[in-house]
C-alpha cells in the first residue's frame, strides 16, 4: 500500500526561520480580461533563485542532511548548525544528484551550496543554456544527459546508483516517495502564506488555476488549500498540450506516459506524472485542462504588459485563464481567480 501524503507546513515553516532569503511573496492583482478579477502569487524573485523550487529543493536537502546525521550519530542536528565549519567535513561527503529541467536542479545546487555537500545535474538538451551557466555559479557539476526530461531522470537513478549518492528527485514512483514527499511538503508554504494573506484581509479565490509538469506544485498546494483554507476554490490543473500526463493518467486511472513534441512550456514539458501527485490530484482537484503553445506565449505577454516578467511555463495558469471560456470554465463578475507566475524570465 502507498504510503499517504501527510505534510506538515509547521516543519518548513521552522526551517525557514533560519533562512535570511526567505520572506513571503507578494500576491498582485492584475488587470483581468473579463469581469471577474485576477489575483497573481509571484514567484518570480523567491529567495533570490527566481521561482517557487527554491521552497522544495533547499528543504529536502537539509532534511535529508538532518535525518542522515541523525541516524548516524544518534544525536539531533537543529537546522542553524548545518552551515557549521564544525560539521563541514561531514556534509561534503554527501553529494546530491537530480535530473532537472531547470529549476528544481538549481534548489537543489543551492542547498548543497549552503550546507556544504556536492550536487550532481543532470540535463536535457532541452534545457536553456541559462540554467546551466546559474547552475555551475552554484557549484553544481552538470551532466548533459539525454534528448528529454524523462531521459534525463532515468540516467540520473542509475548515477545515483553506480556512486552511491543521494537521489533528489522532484518526482516519485513506487518505492521512491520519501524525499520528493519533502520537496512537496517545502511548497505547502506558498499555499499557507497565501492563506495567512486571505484570512487576514478576505479576499478569498474562487477558482485556483495551477500549471502542472510532474505535478509537484499543484498537488502540494491543492492537498493544504483542502486542509487548511477557511474558503474552498475550484482547483483547476493546468498543461501543455503537448505533455498532458496528468490529464492522461486521470482519464486512464492509473500512471500514464505521453508521447508528444518539445513544448515551449520547458519546465512543464513532462511527460510521466510524479505517483504521489497523481494520487493527491485525483482525489482533490475539480478539472484538469491543455493548453497550446500559443496560449501560453499569449499569456506571457498578458503578464508583461501587467509589468510582471514571467515565462511560458510561468504564465500557463493564466493561460487557462484567459481562454476559460474554449475550456469549458465560466467565470462571473463575483468571481476572482488565483494564478500562480511559478518563475522569472531567464532571458
Amino acid at each position: 500500500m502507498e504510503q499517504k501524503f501527510s505534510p506538515s507546513v509547521d516543519r518548513p515553516l521552522t526551517m525557514l526561520k533560519y533562512c535570511p532569503a526567505y520572506e513571503t511573496t507578494p500576491i498582485l492583482e492584475i488587470k483581468s480580461a473579463g469581469s471577474f478579477r485576477i489575483l497573481v502569487k509571484d514567484e518570480t524573485e523567491r529567495m533570490g533563485l527566481g521561482s517557487f523550487k527554491a521552497l522544495g529543493g533547499i528543504y529536502a536537502v537539509a532534511q535529508f542532511l538532518i535525518q542522515k546525521w541523525f541516524e548516524e550519530k544518534q544525536s539531533r542536528l537543529s537546522p542553524e548548525h548545518l552551515t557549521d565549519k564544525s560539521i563541514e567535513a561531514w556534509t561534503s561527503a554527501v553529494t546530491f544528484v537530480c535530473a532537472s529541467a531547470g529549476n528544481h536542479g538549481i534548489a537543489v545546487a543551492k542547498g548543497a551550496q549552503l550546507f556544504s555537500a556536492k550536487c550532481r545535474v543532470h540535463l536535457s538538451q532541452s534545457v536553456p543554456k541559462d540554467f546551466e551557466h546559474q547552475l555551475v555559479s552554484l557549484g553544481a557539476e552538470i551532466v548533459k544527459s539525454g534528448t528529454t526530461y524523462e531521459e534525463s531522470v532515468e540516467i540520473a537513478k542509475q548515477d545515483a546508483i553506480k556512486s552511491s549518492s543521494v537521489l533528489l528527485s522532484d518526482s516519485s514512483w513506487p518505492g521512491y516517495l520519501h524525499l520528493p514527499a519533502l520537496i512537496m511538503e517545502g511548497y505547502t508554504v506558498m499555499a499557507e502564506e497565501m492563506r495567512a494573506e486571505f484570512a487576514k484581509n478576505g479576499n478569498w479565490p474562487t477558482h485556483v488555476f495551477l500549471q502542472a509538469g510532474v505535478g509537484g506544485i499543484a498537488a502540494a498546494l491543492t492537498f493544504e488549500m483542502r486542509d487548511k483554507w477557511a474558503q474552498q476554490p475550484k482547483v483547476i490543473v493546468v498543461e501543455p498540450a503537448a505533455a498532458p500526463c496528468l490529464h492522461a493518467s486521470i482519464q486512464q486511472g492509473k500512471i500514464t506516459t505521453v508521447t508528444g513534441p518539445v513544448s515551449v512550456m520547458g519546465r512543464l514539458d513532462c511527460k510521466r506524472p510524479s505517483l504521489i501527485a497523481f494520487n493527491v490530484l485525483k482525489e482533490l482537484a475539480d478539472k484538469f485542462v491543455v493548453i497550446s503553445e500559443d496560449d501560453a506565449e499569449q499569456a506571457k505577454d498578458y503578464f508583461r504588459e501587467q509589468n510582471l516578467e514571467t515565462t511560458t511555463s510561468g504564465a500557463a495558469g493564466l493561460a487557462a485563464v484567459l481562454k476559460h471560456e474554449e475550456l469549458d470554465i465560466t467565470l462571473s463578475a463575483s468571481d476572482k481567480v488565483l494564478v500562480i507566475a511559478t518563475e522569472g524570465s531567464f532571458t
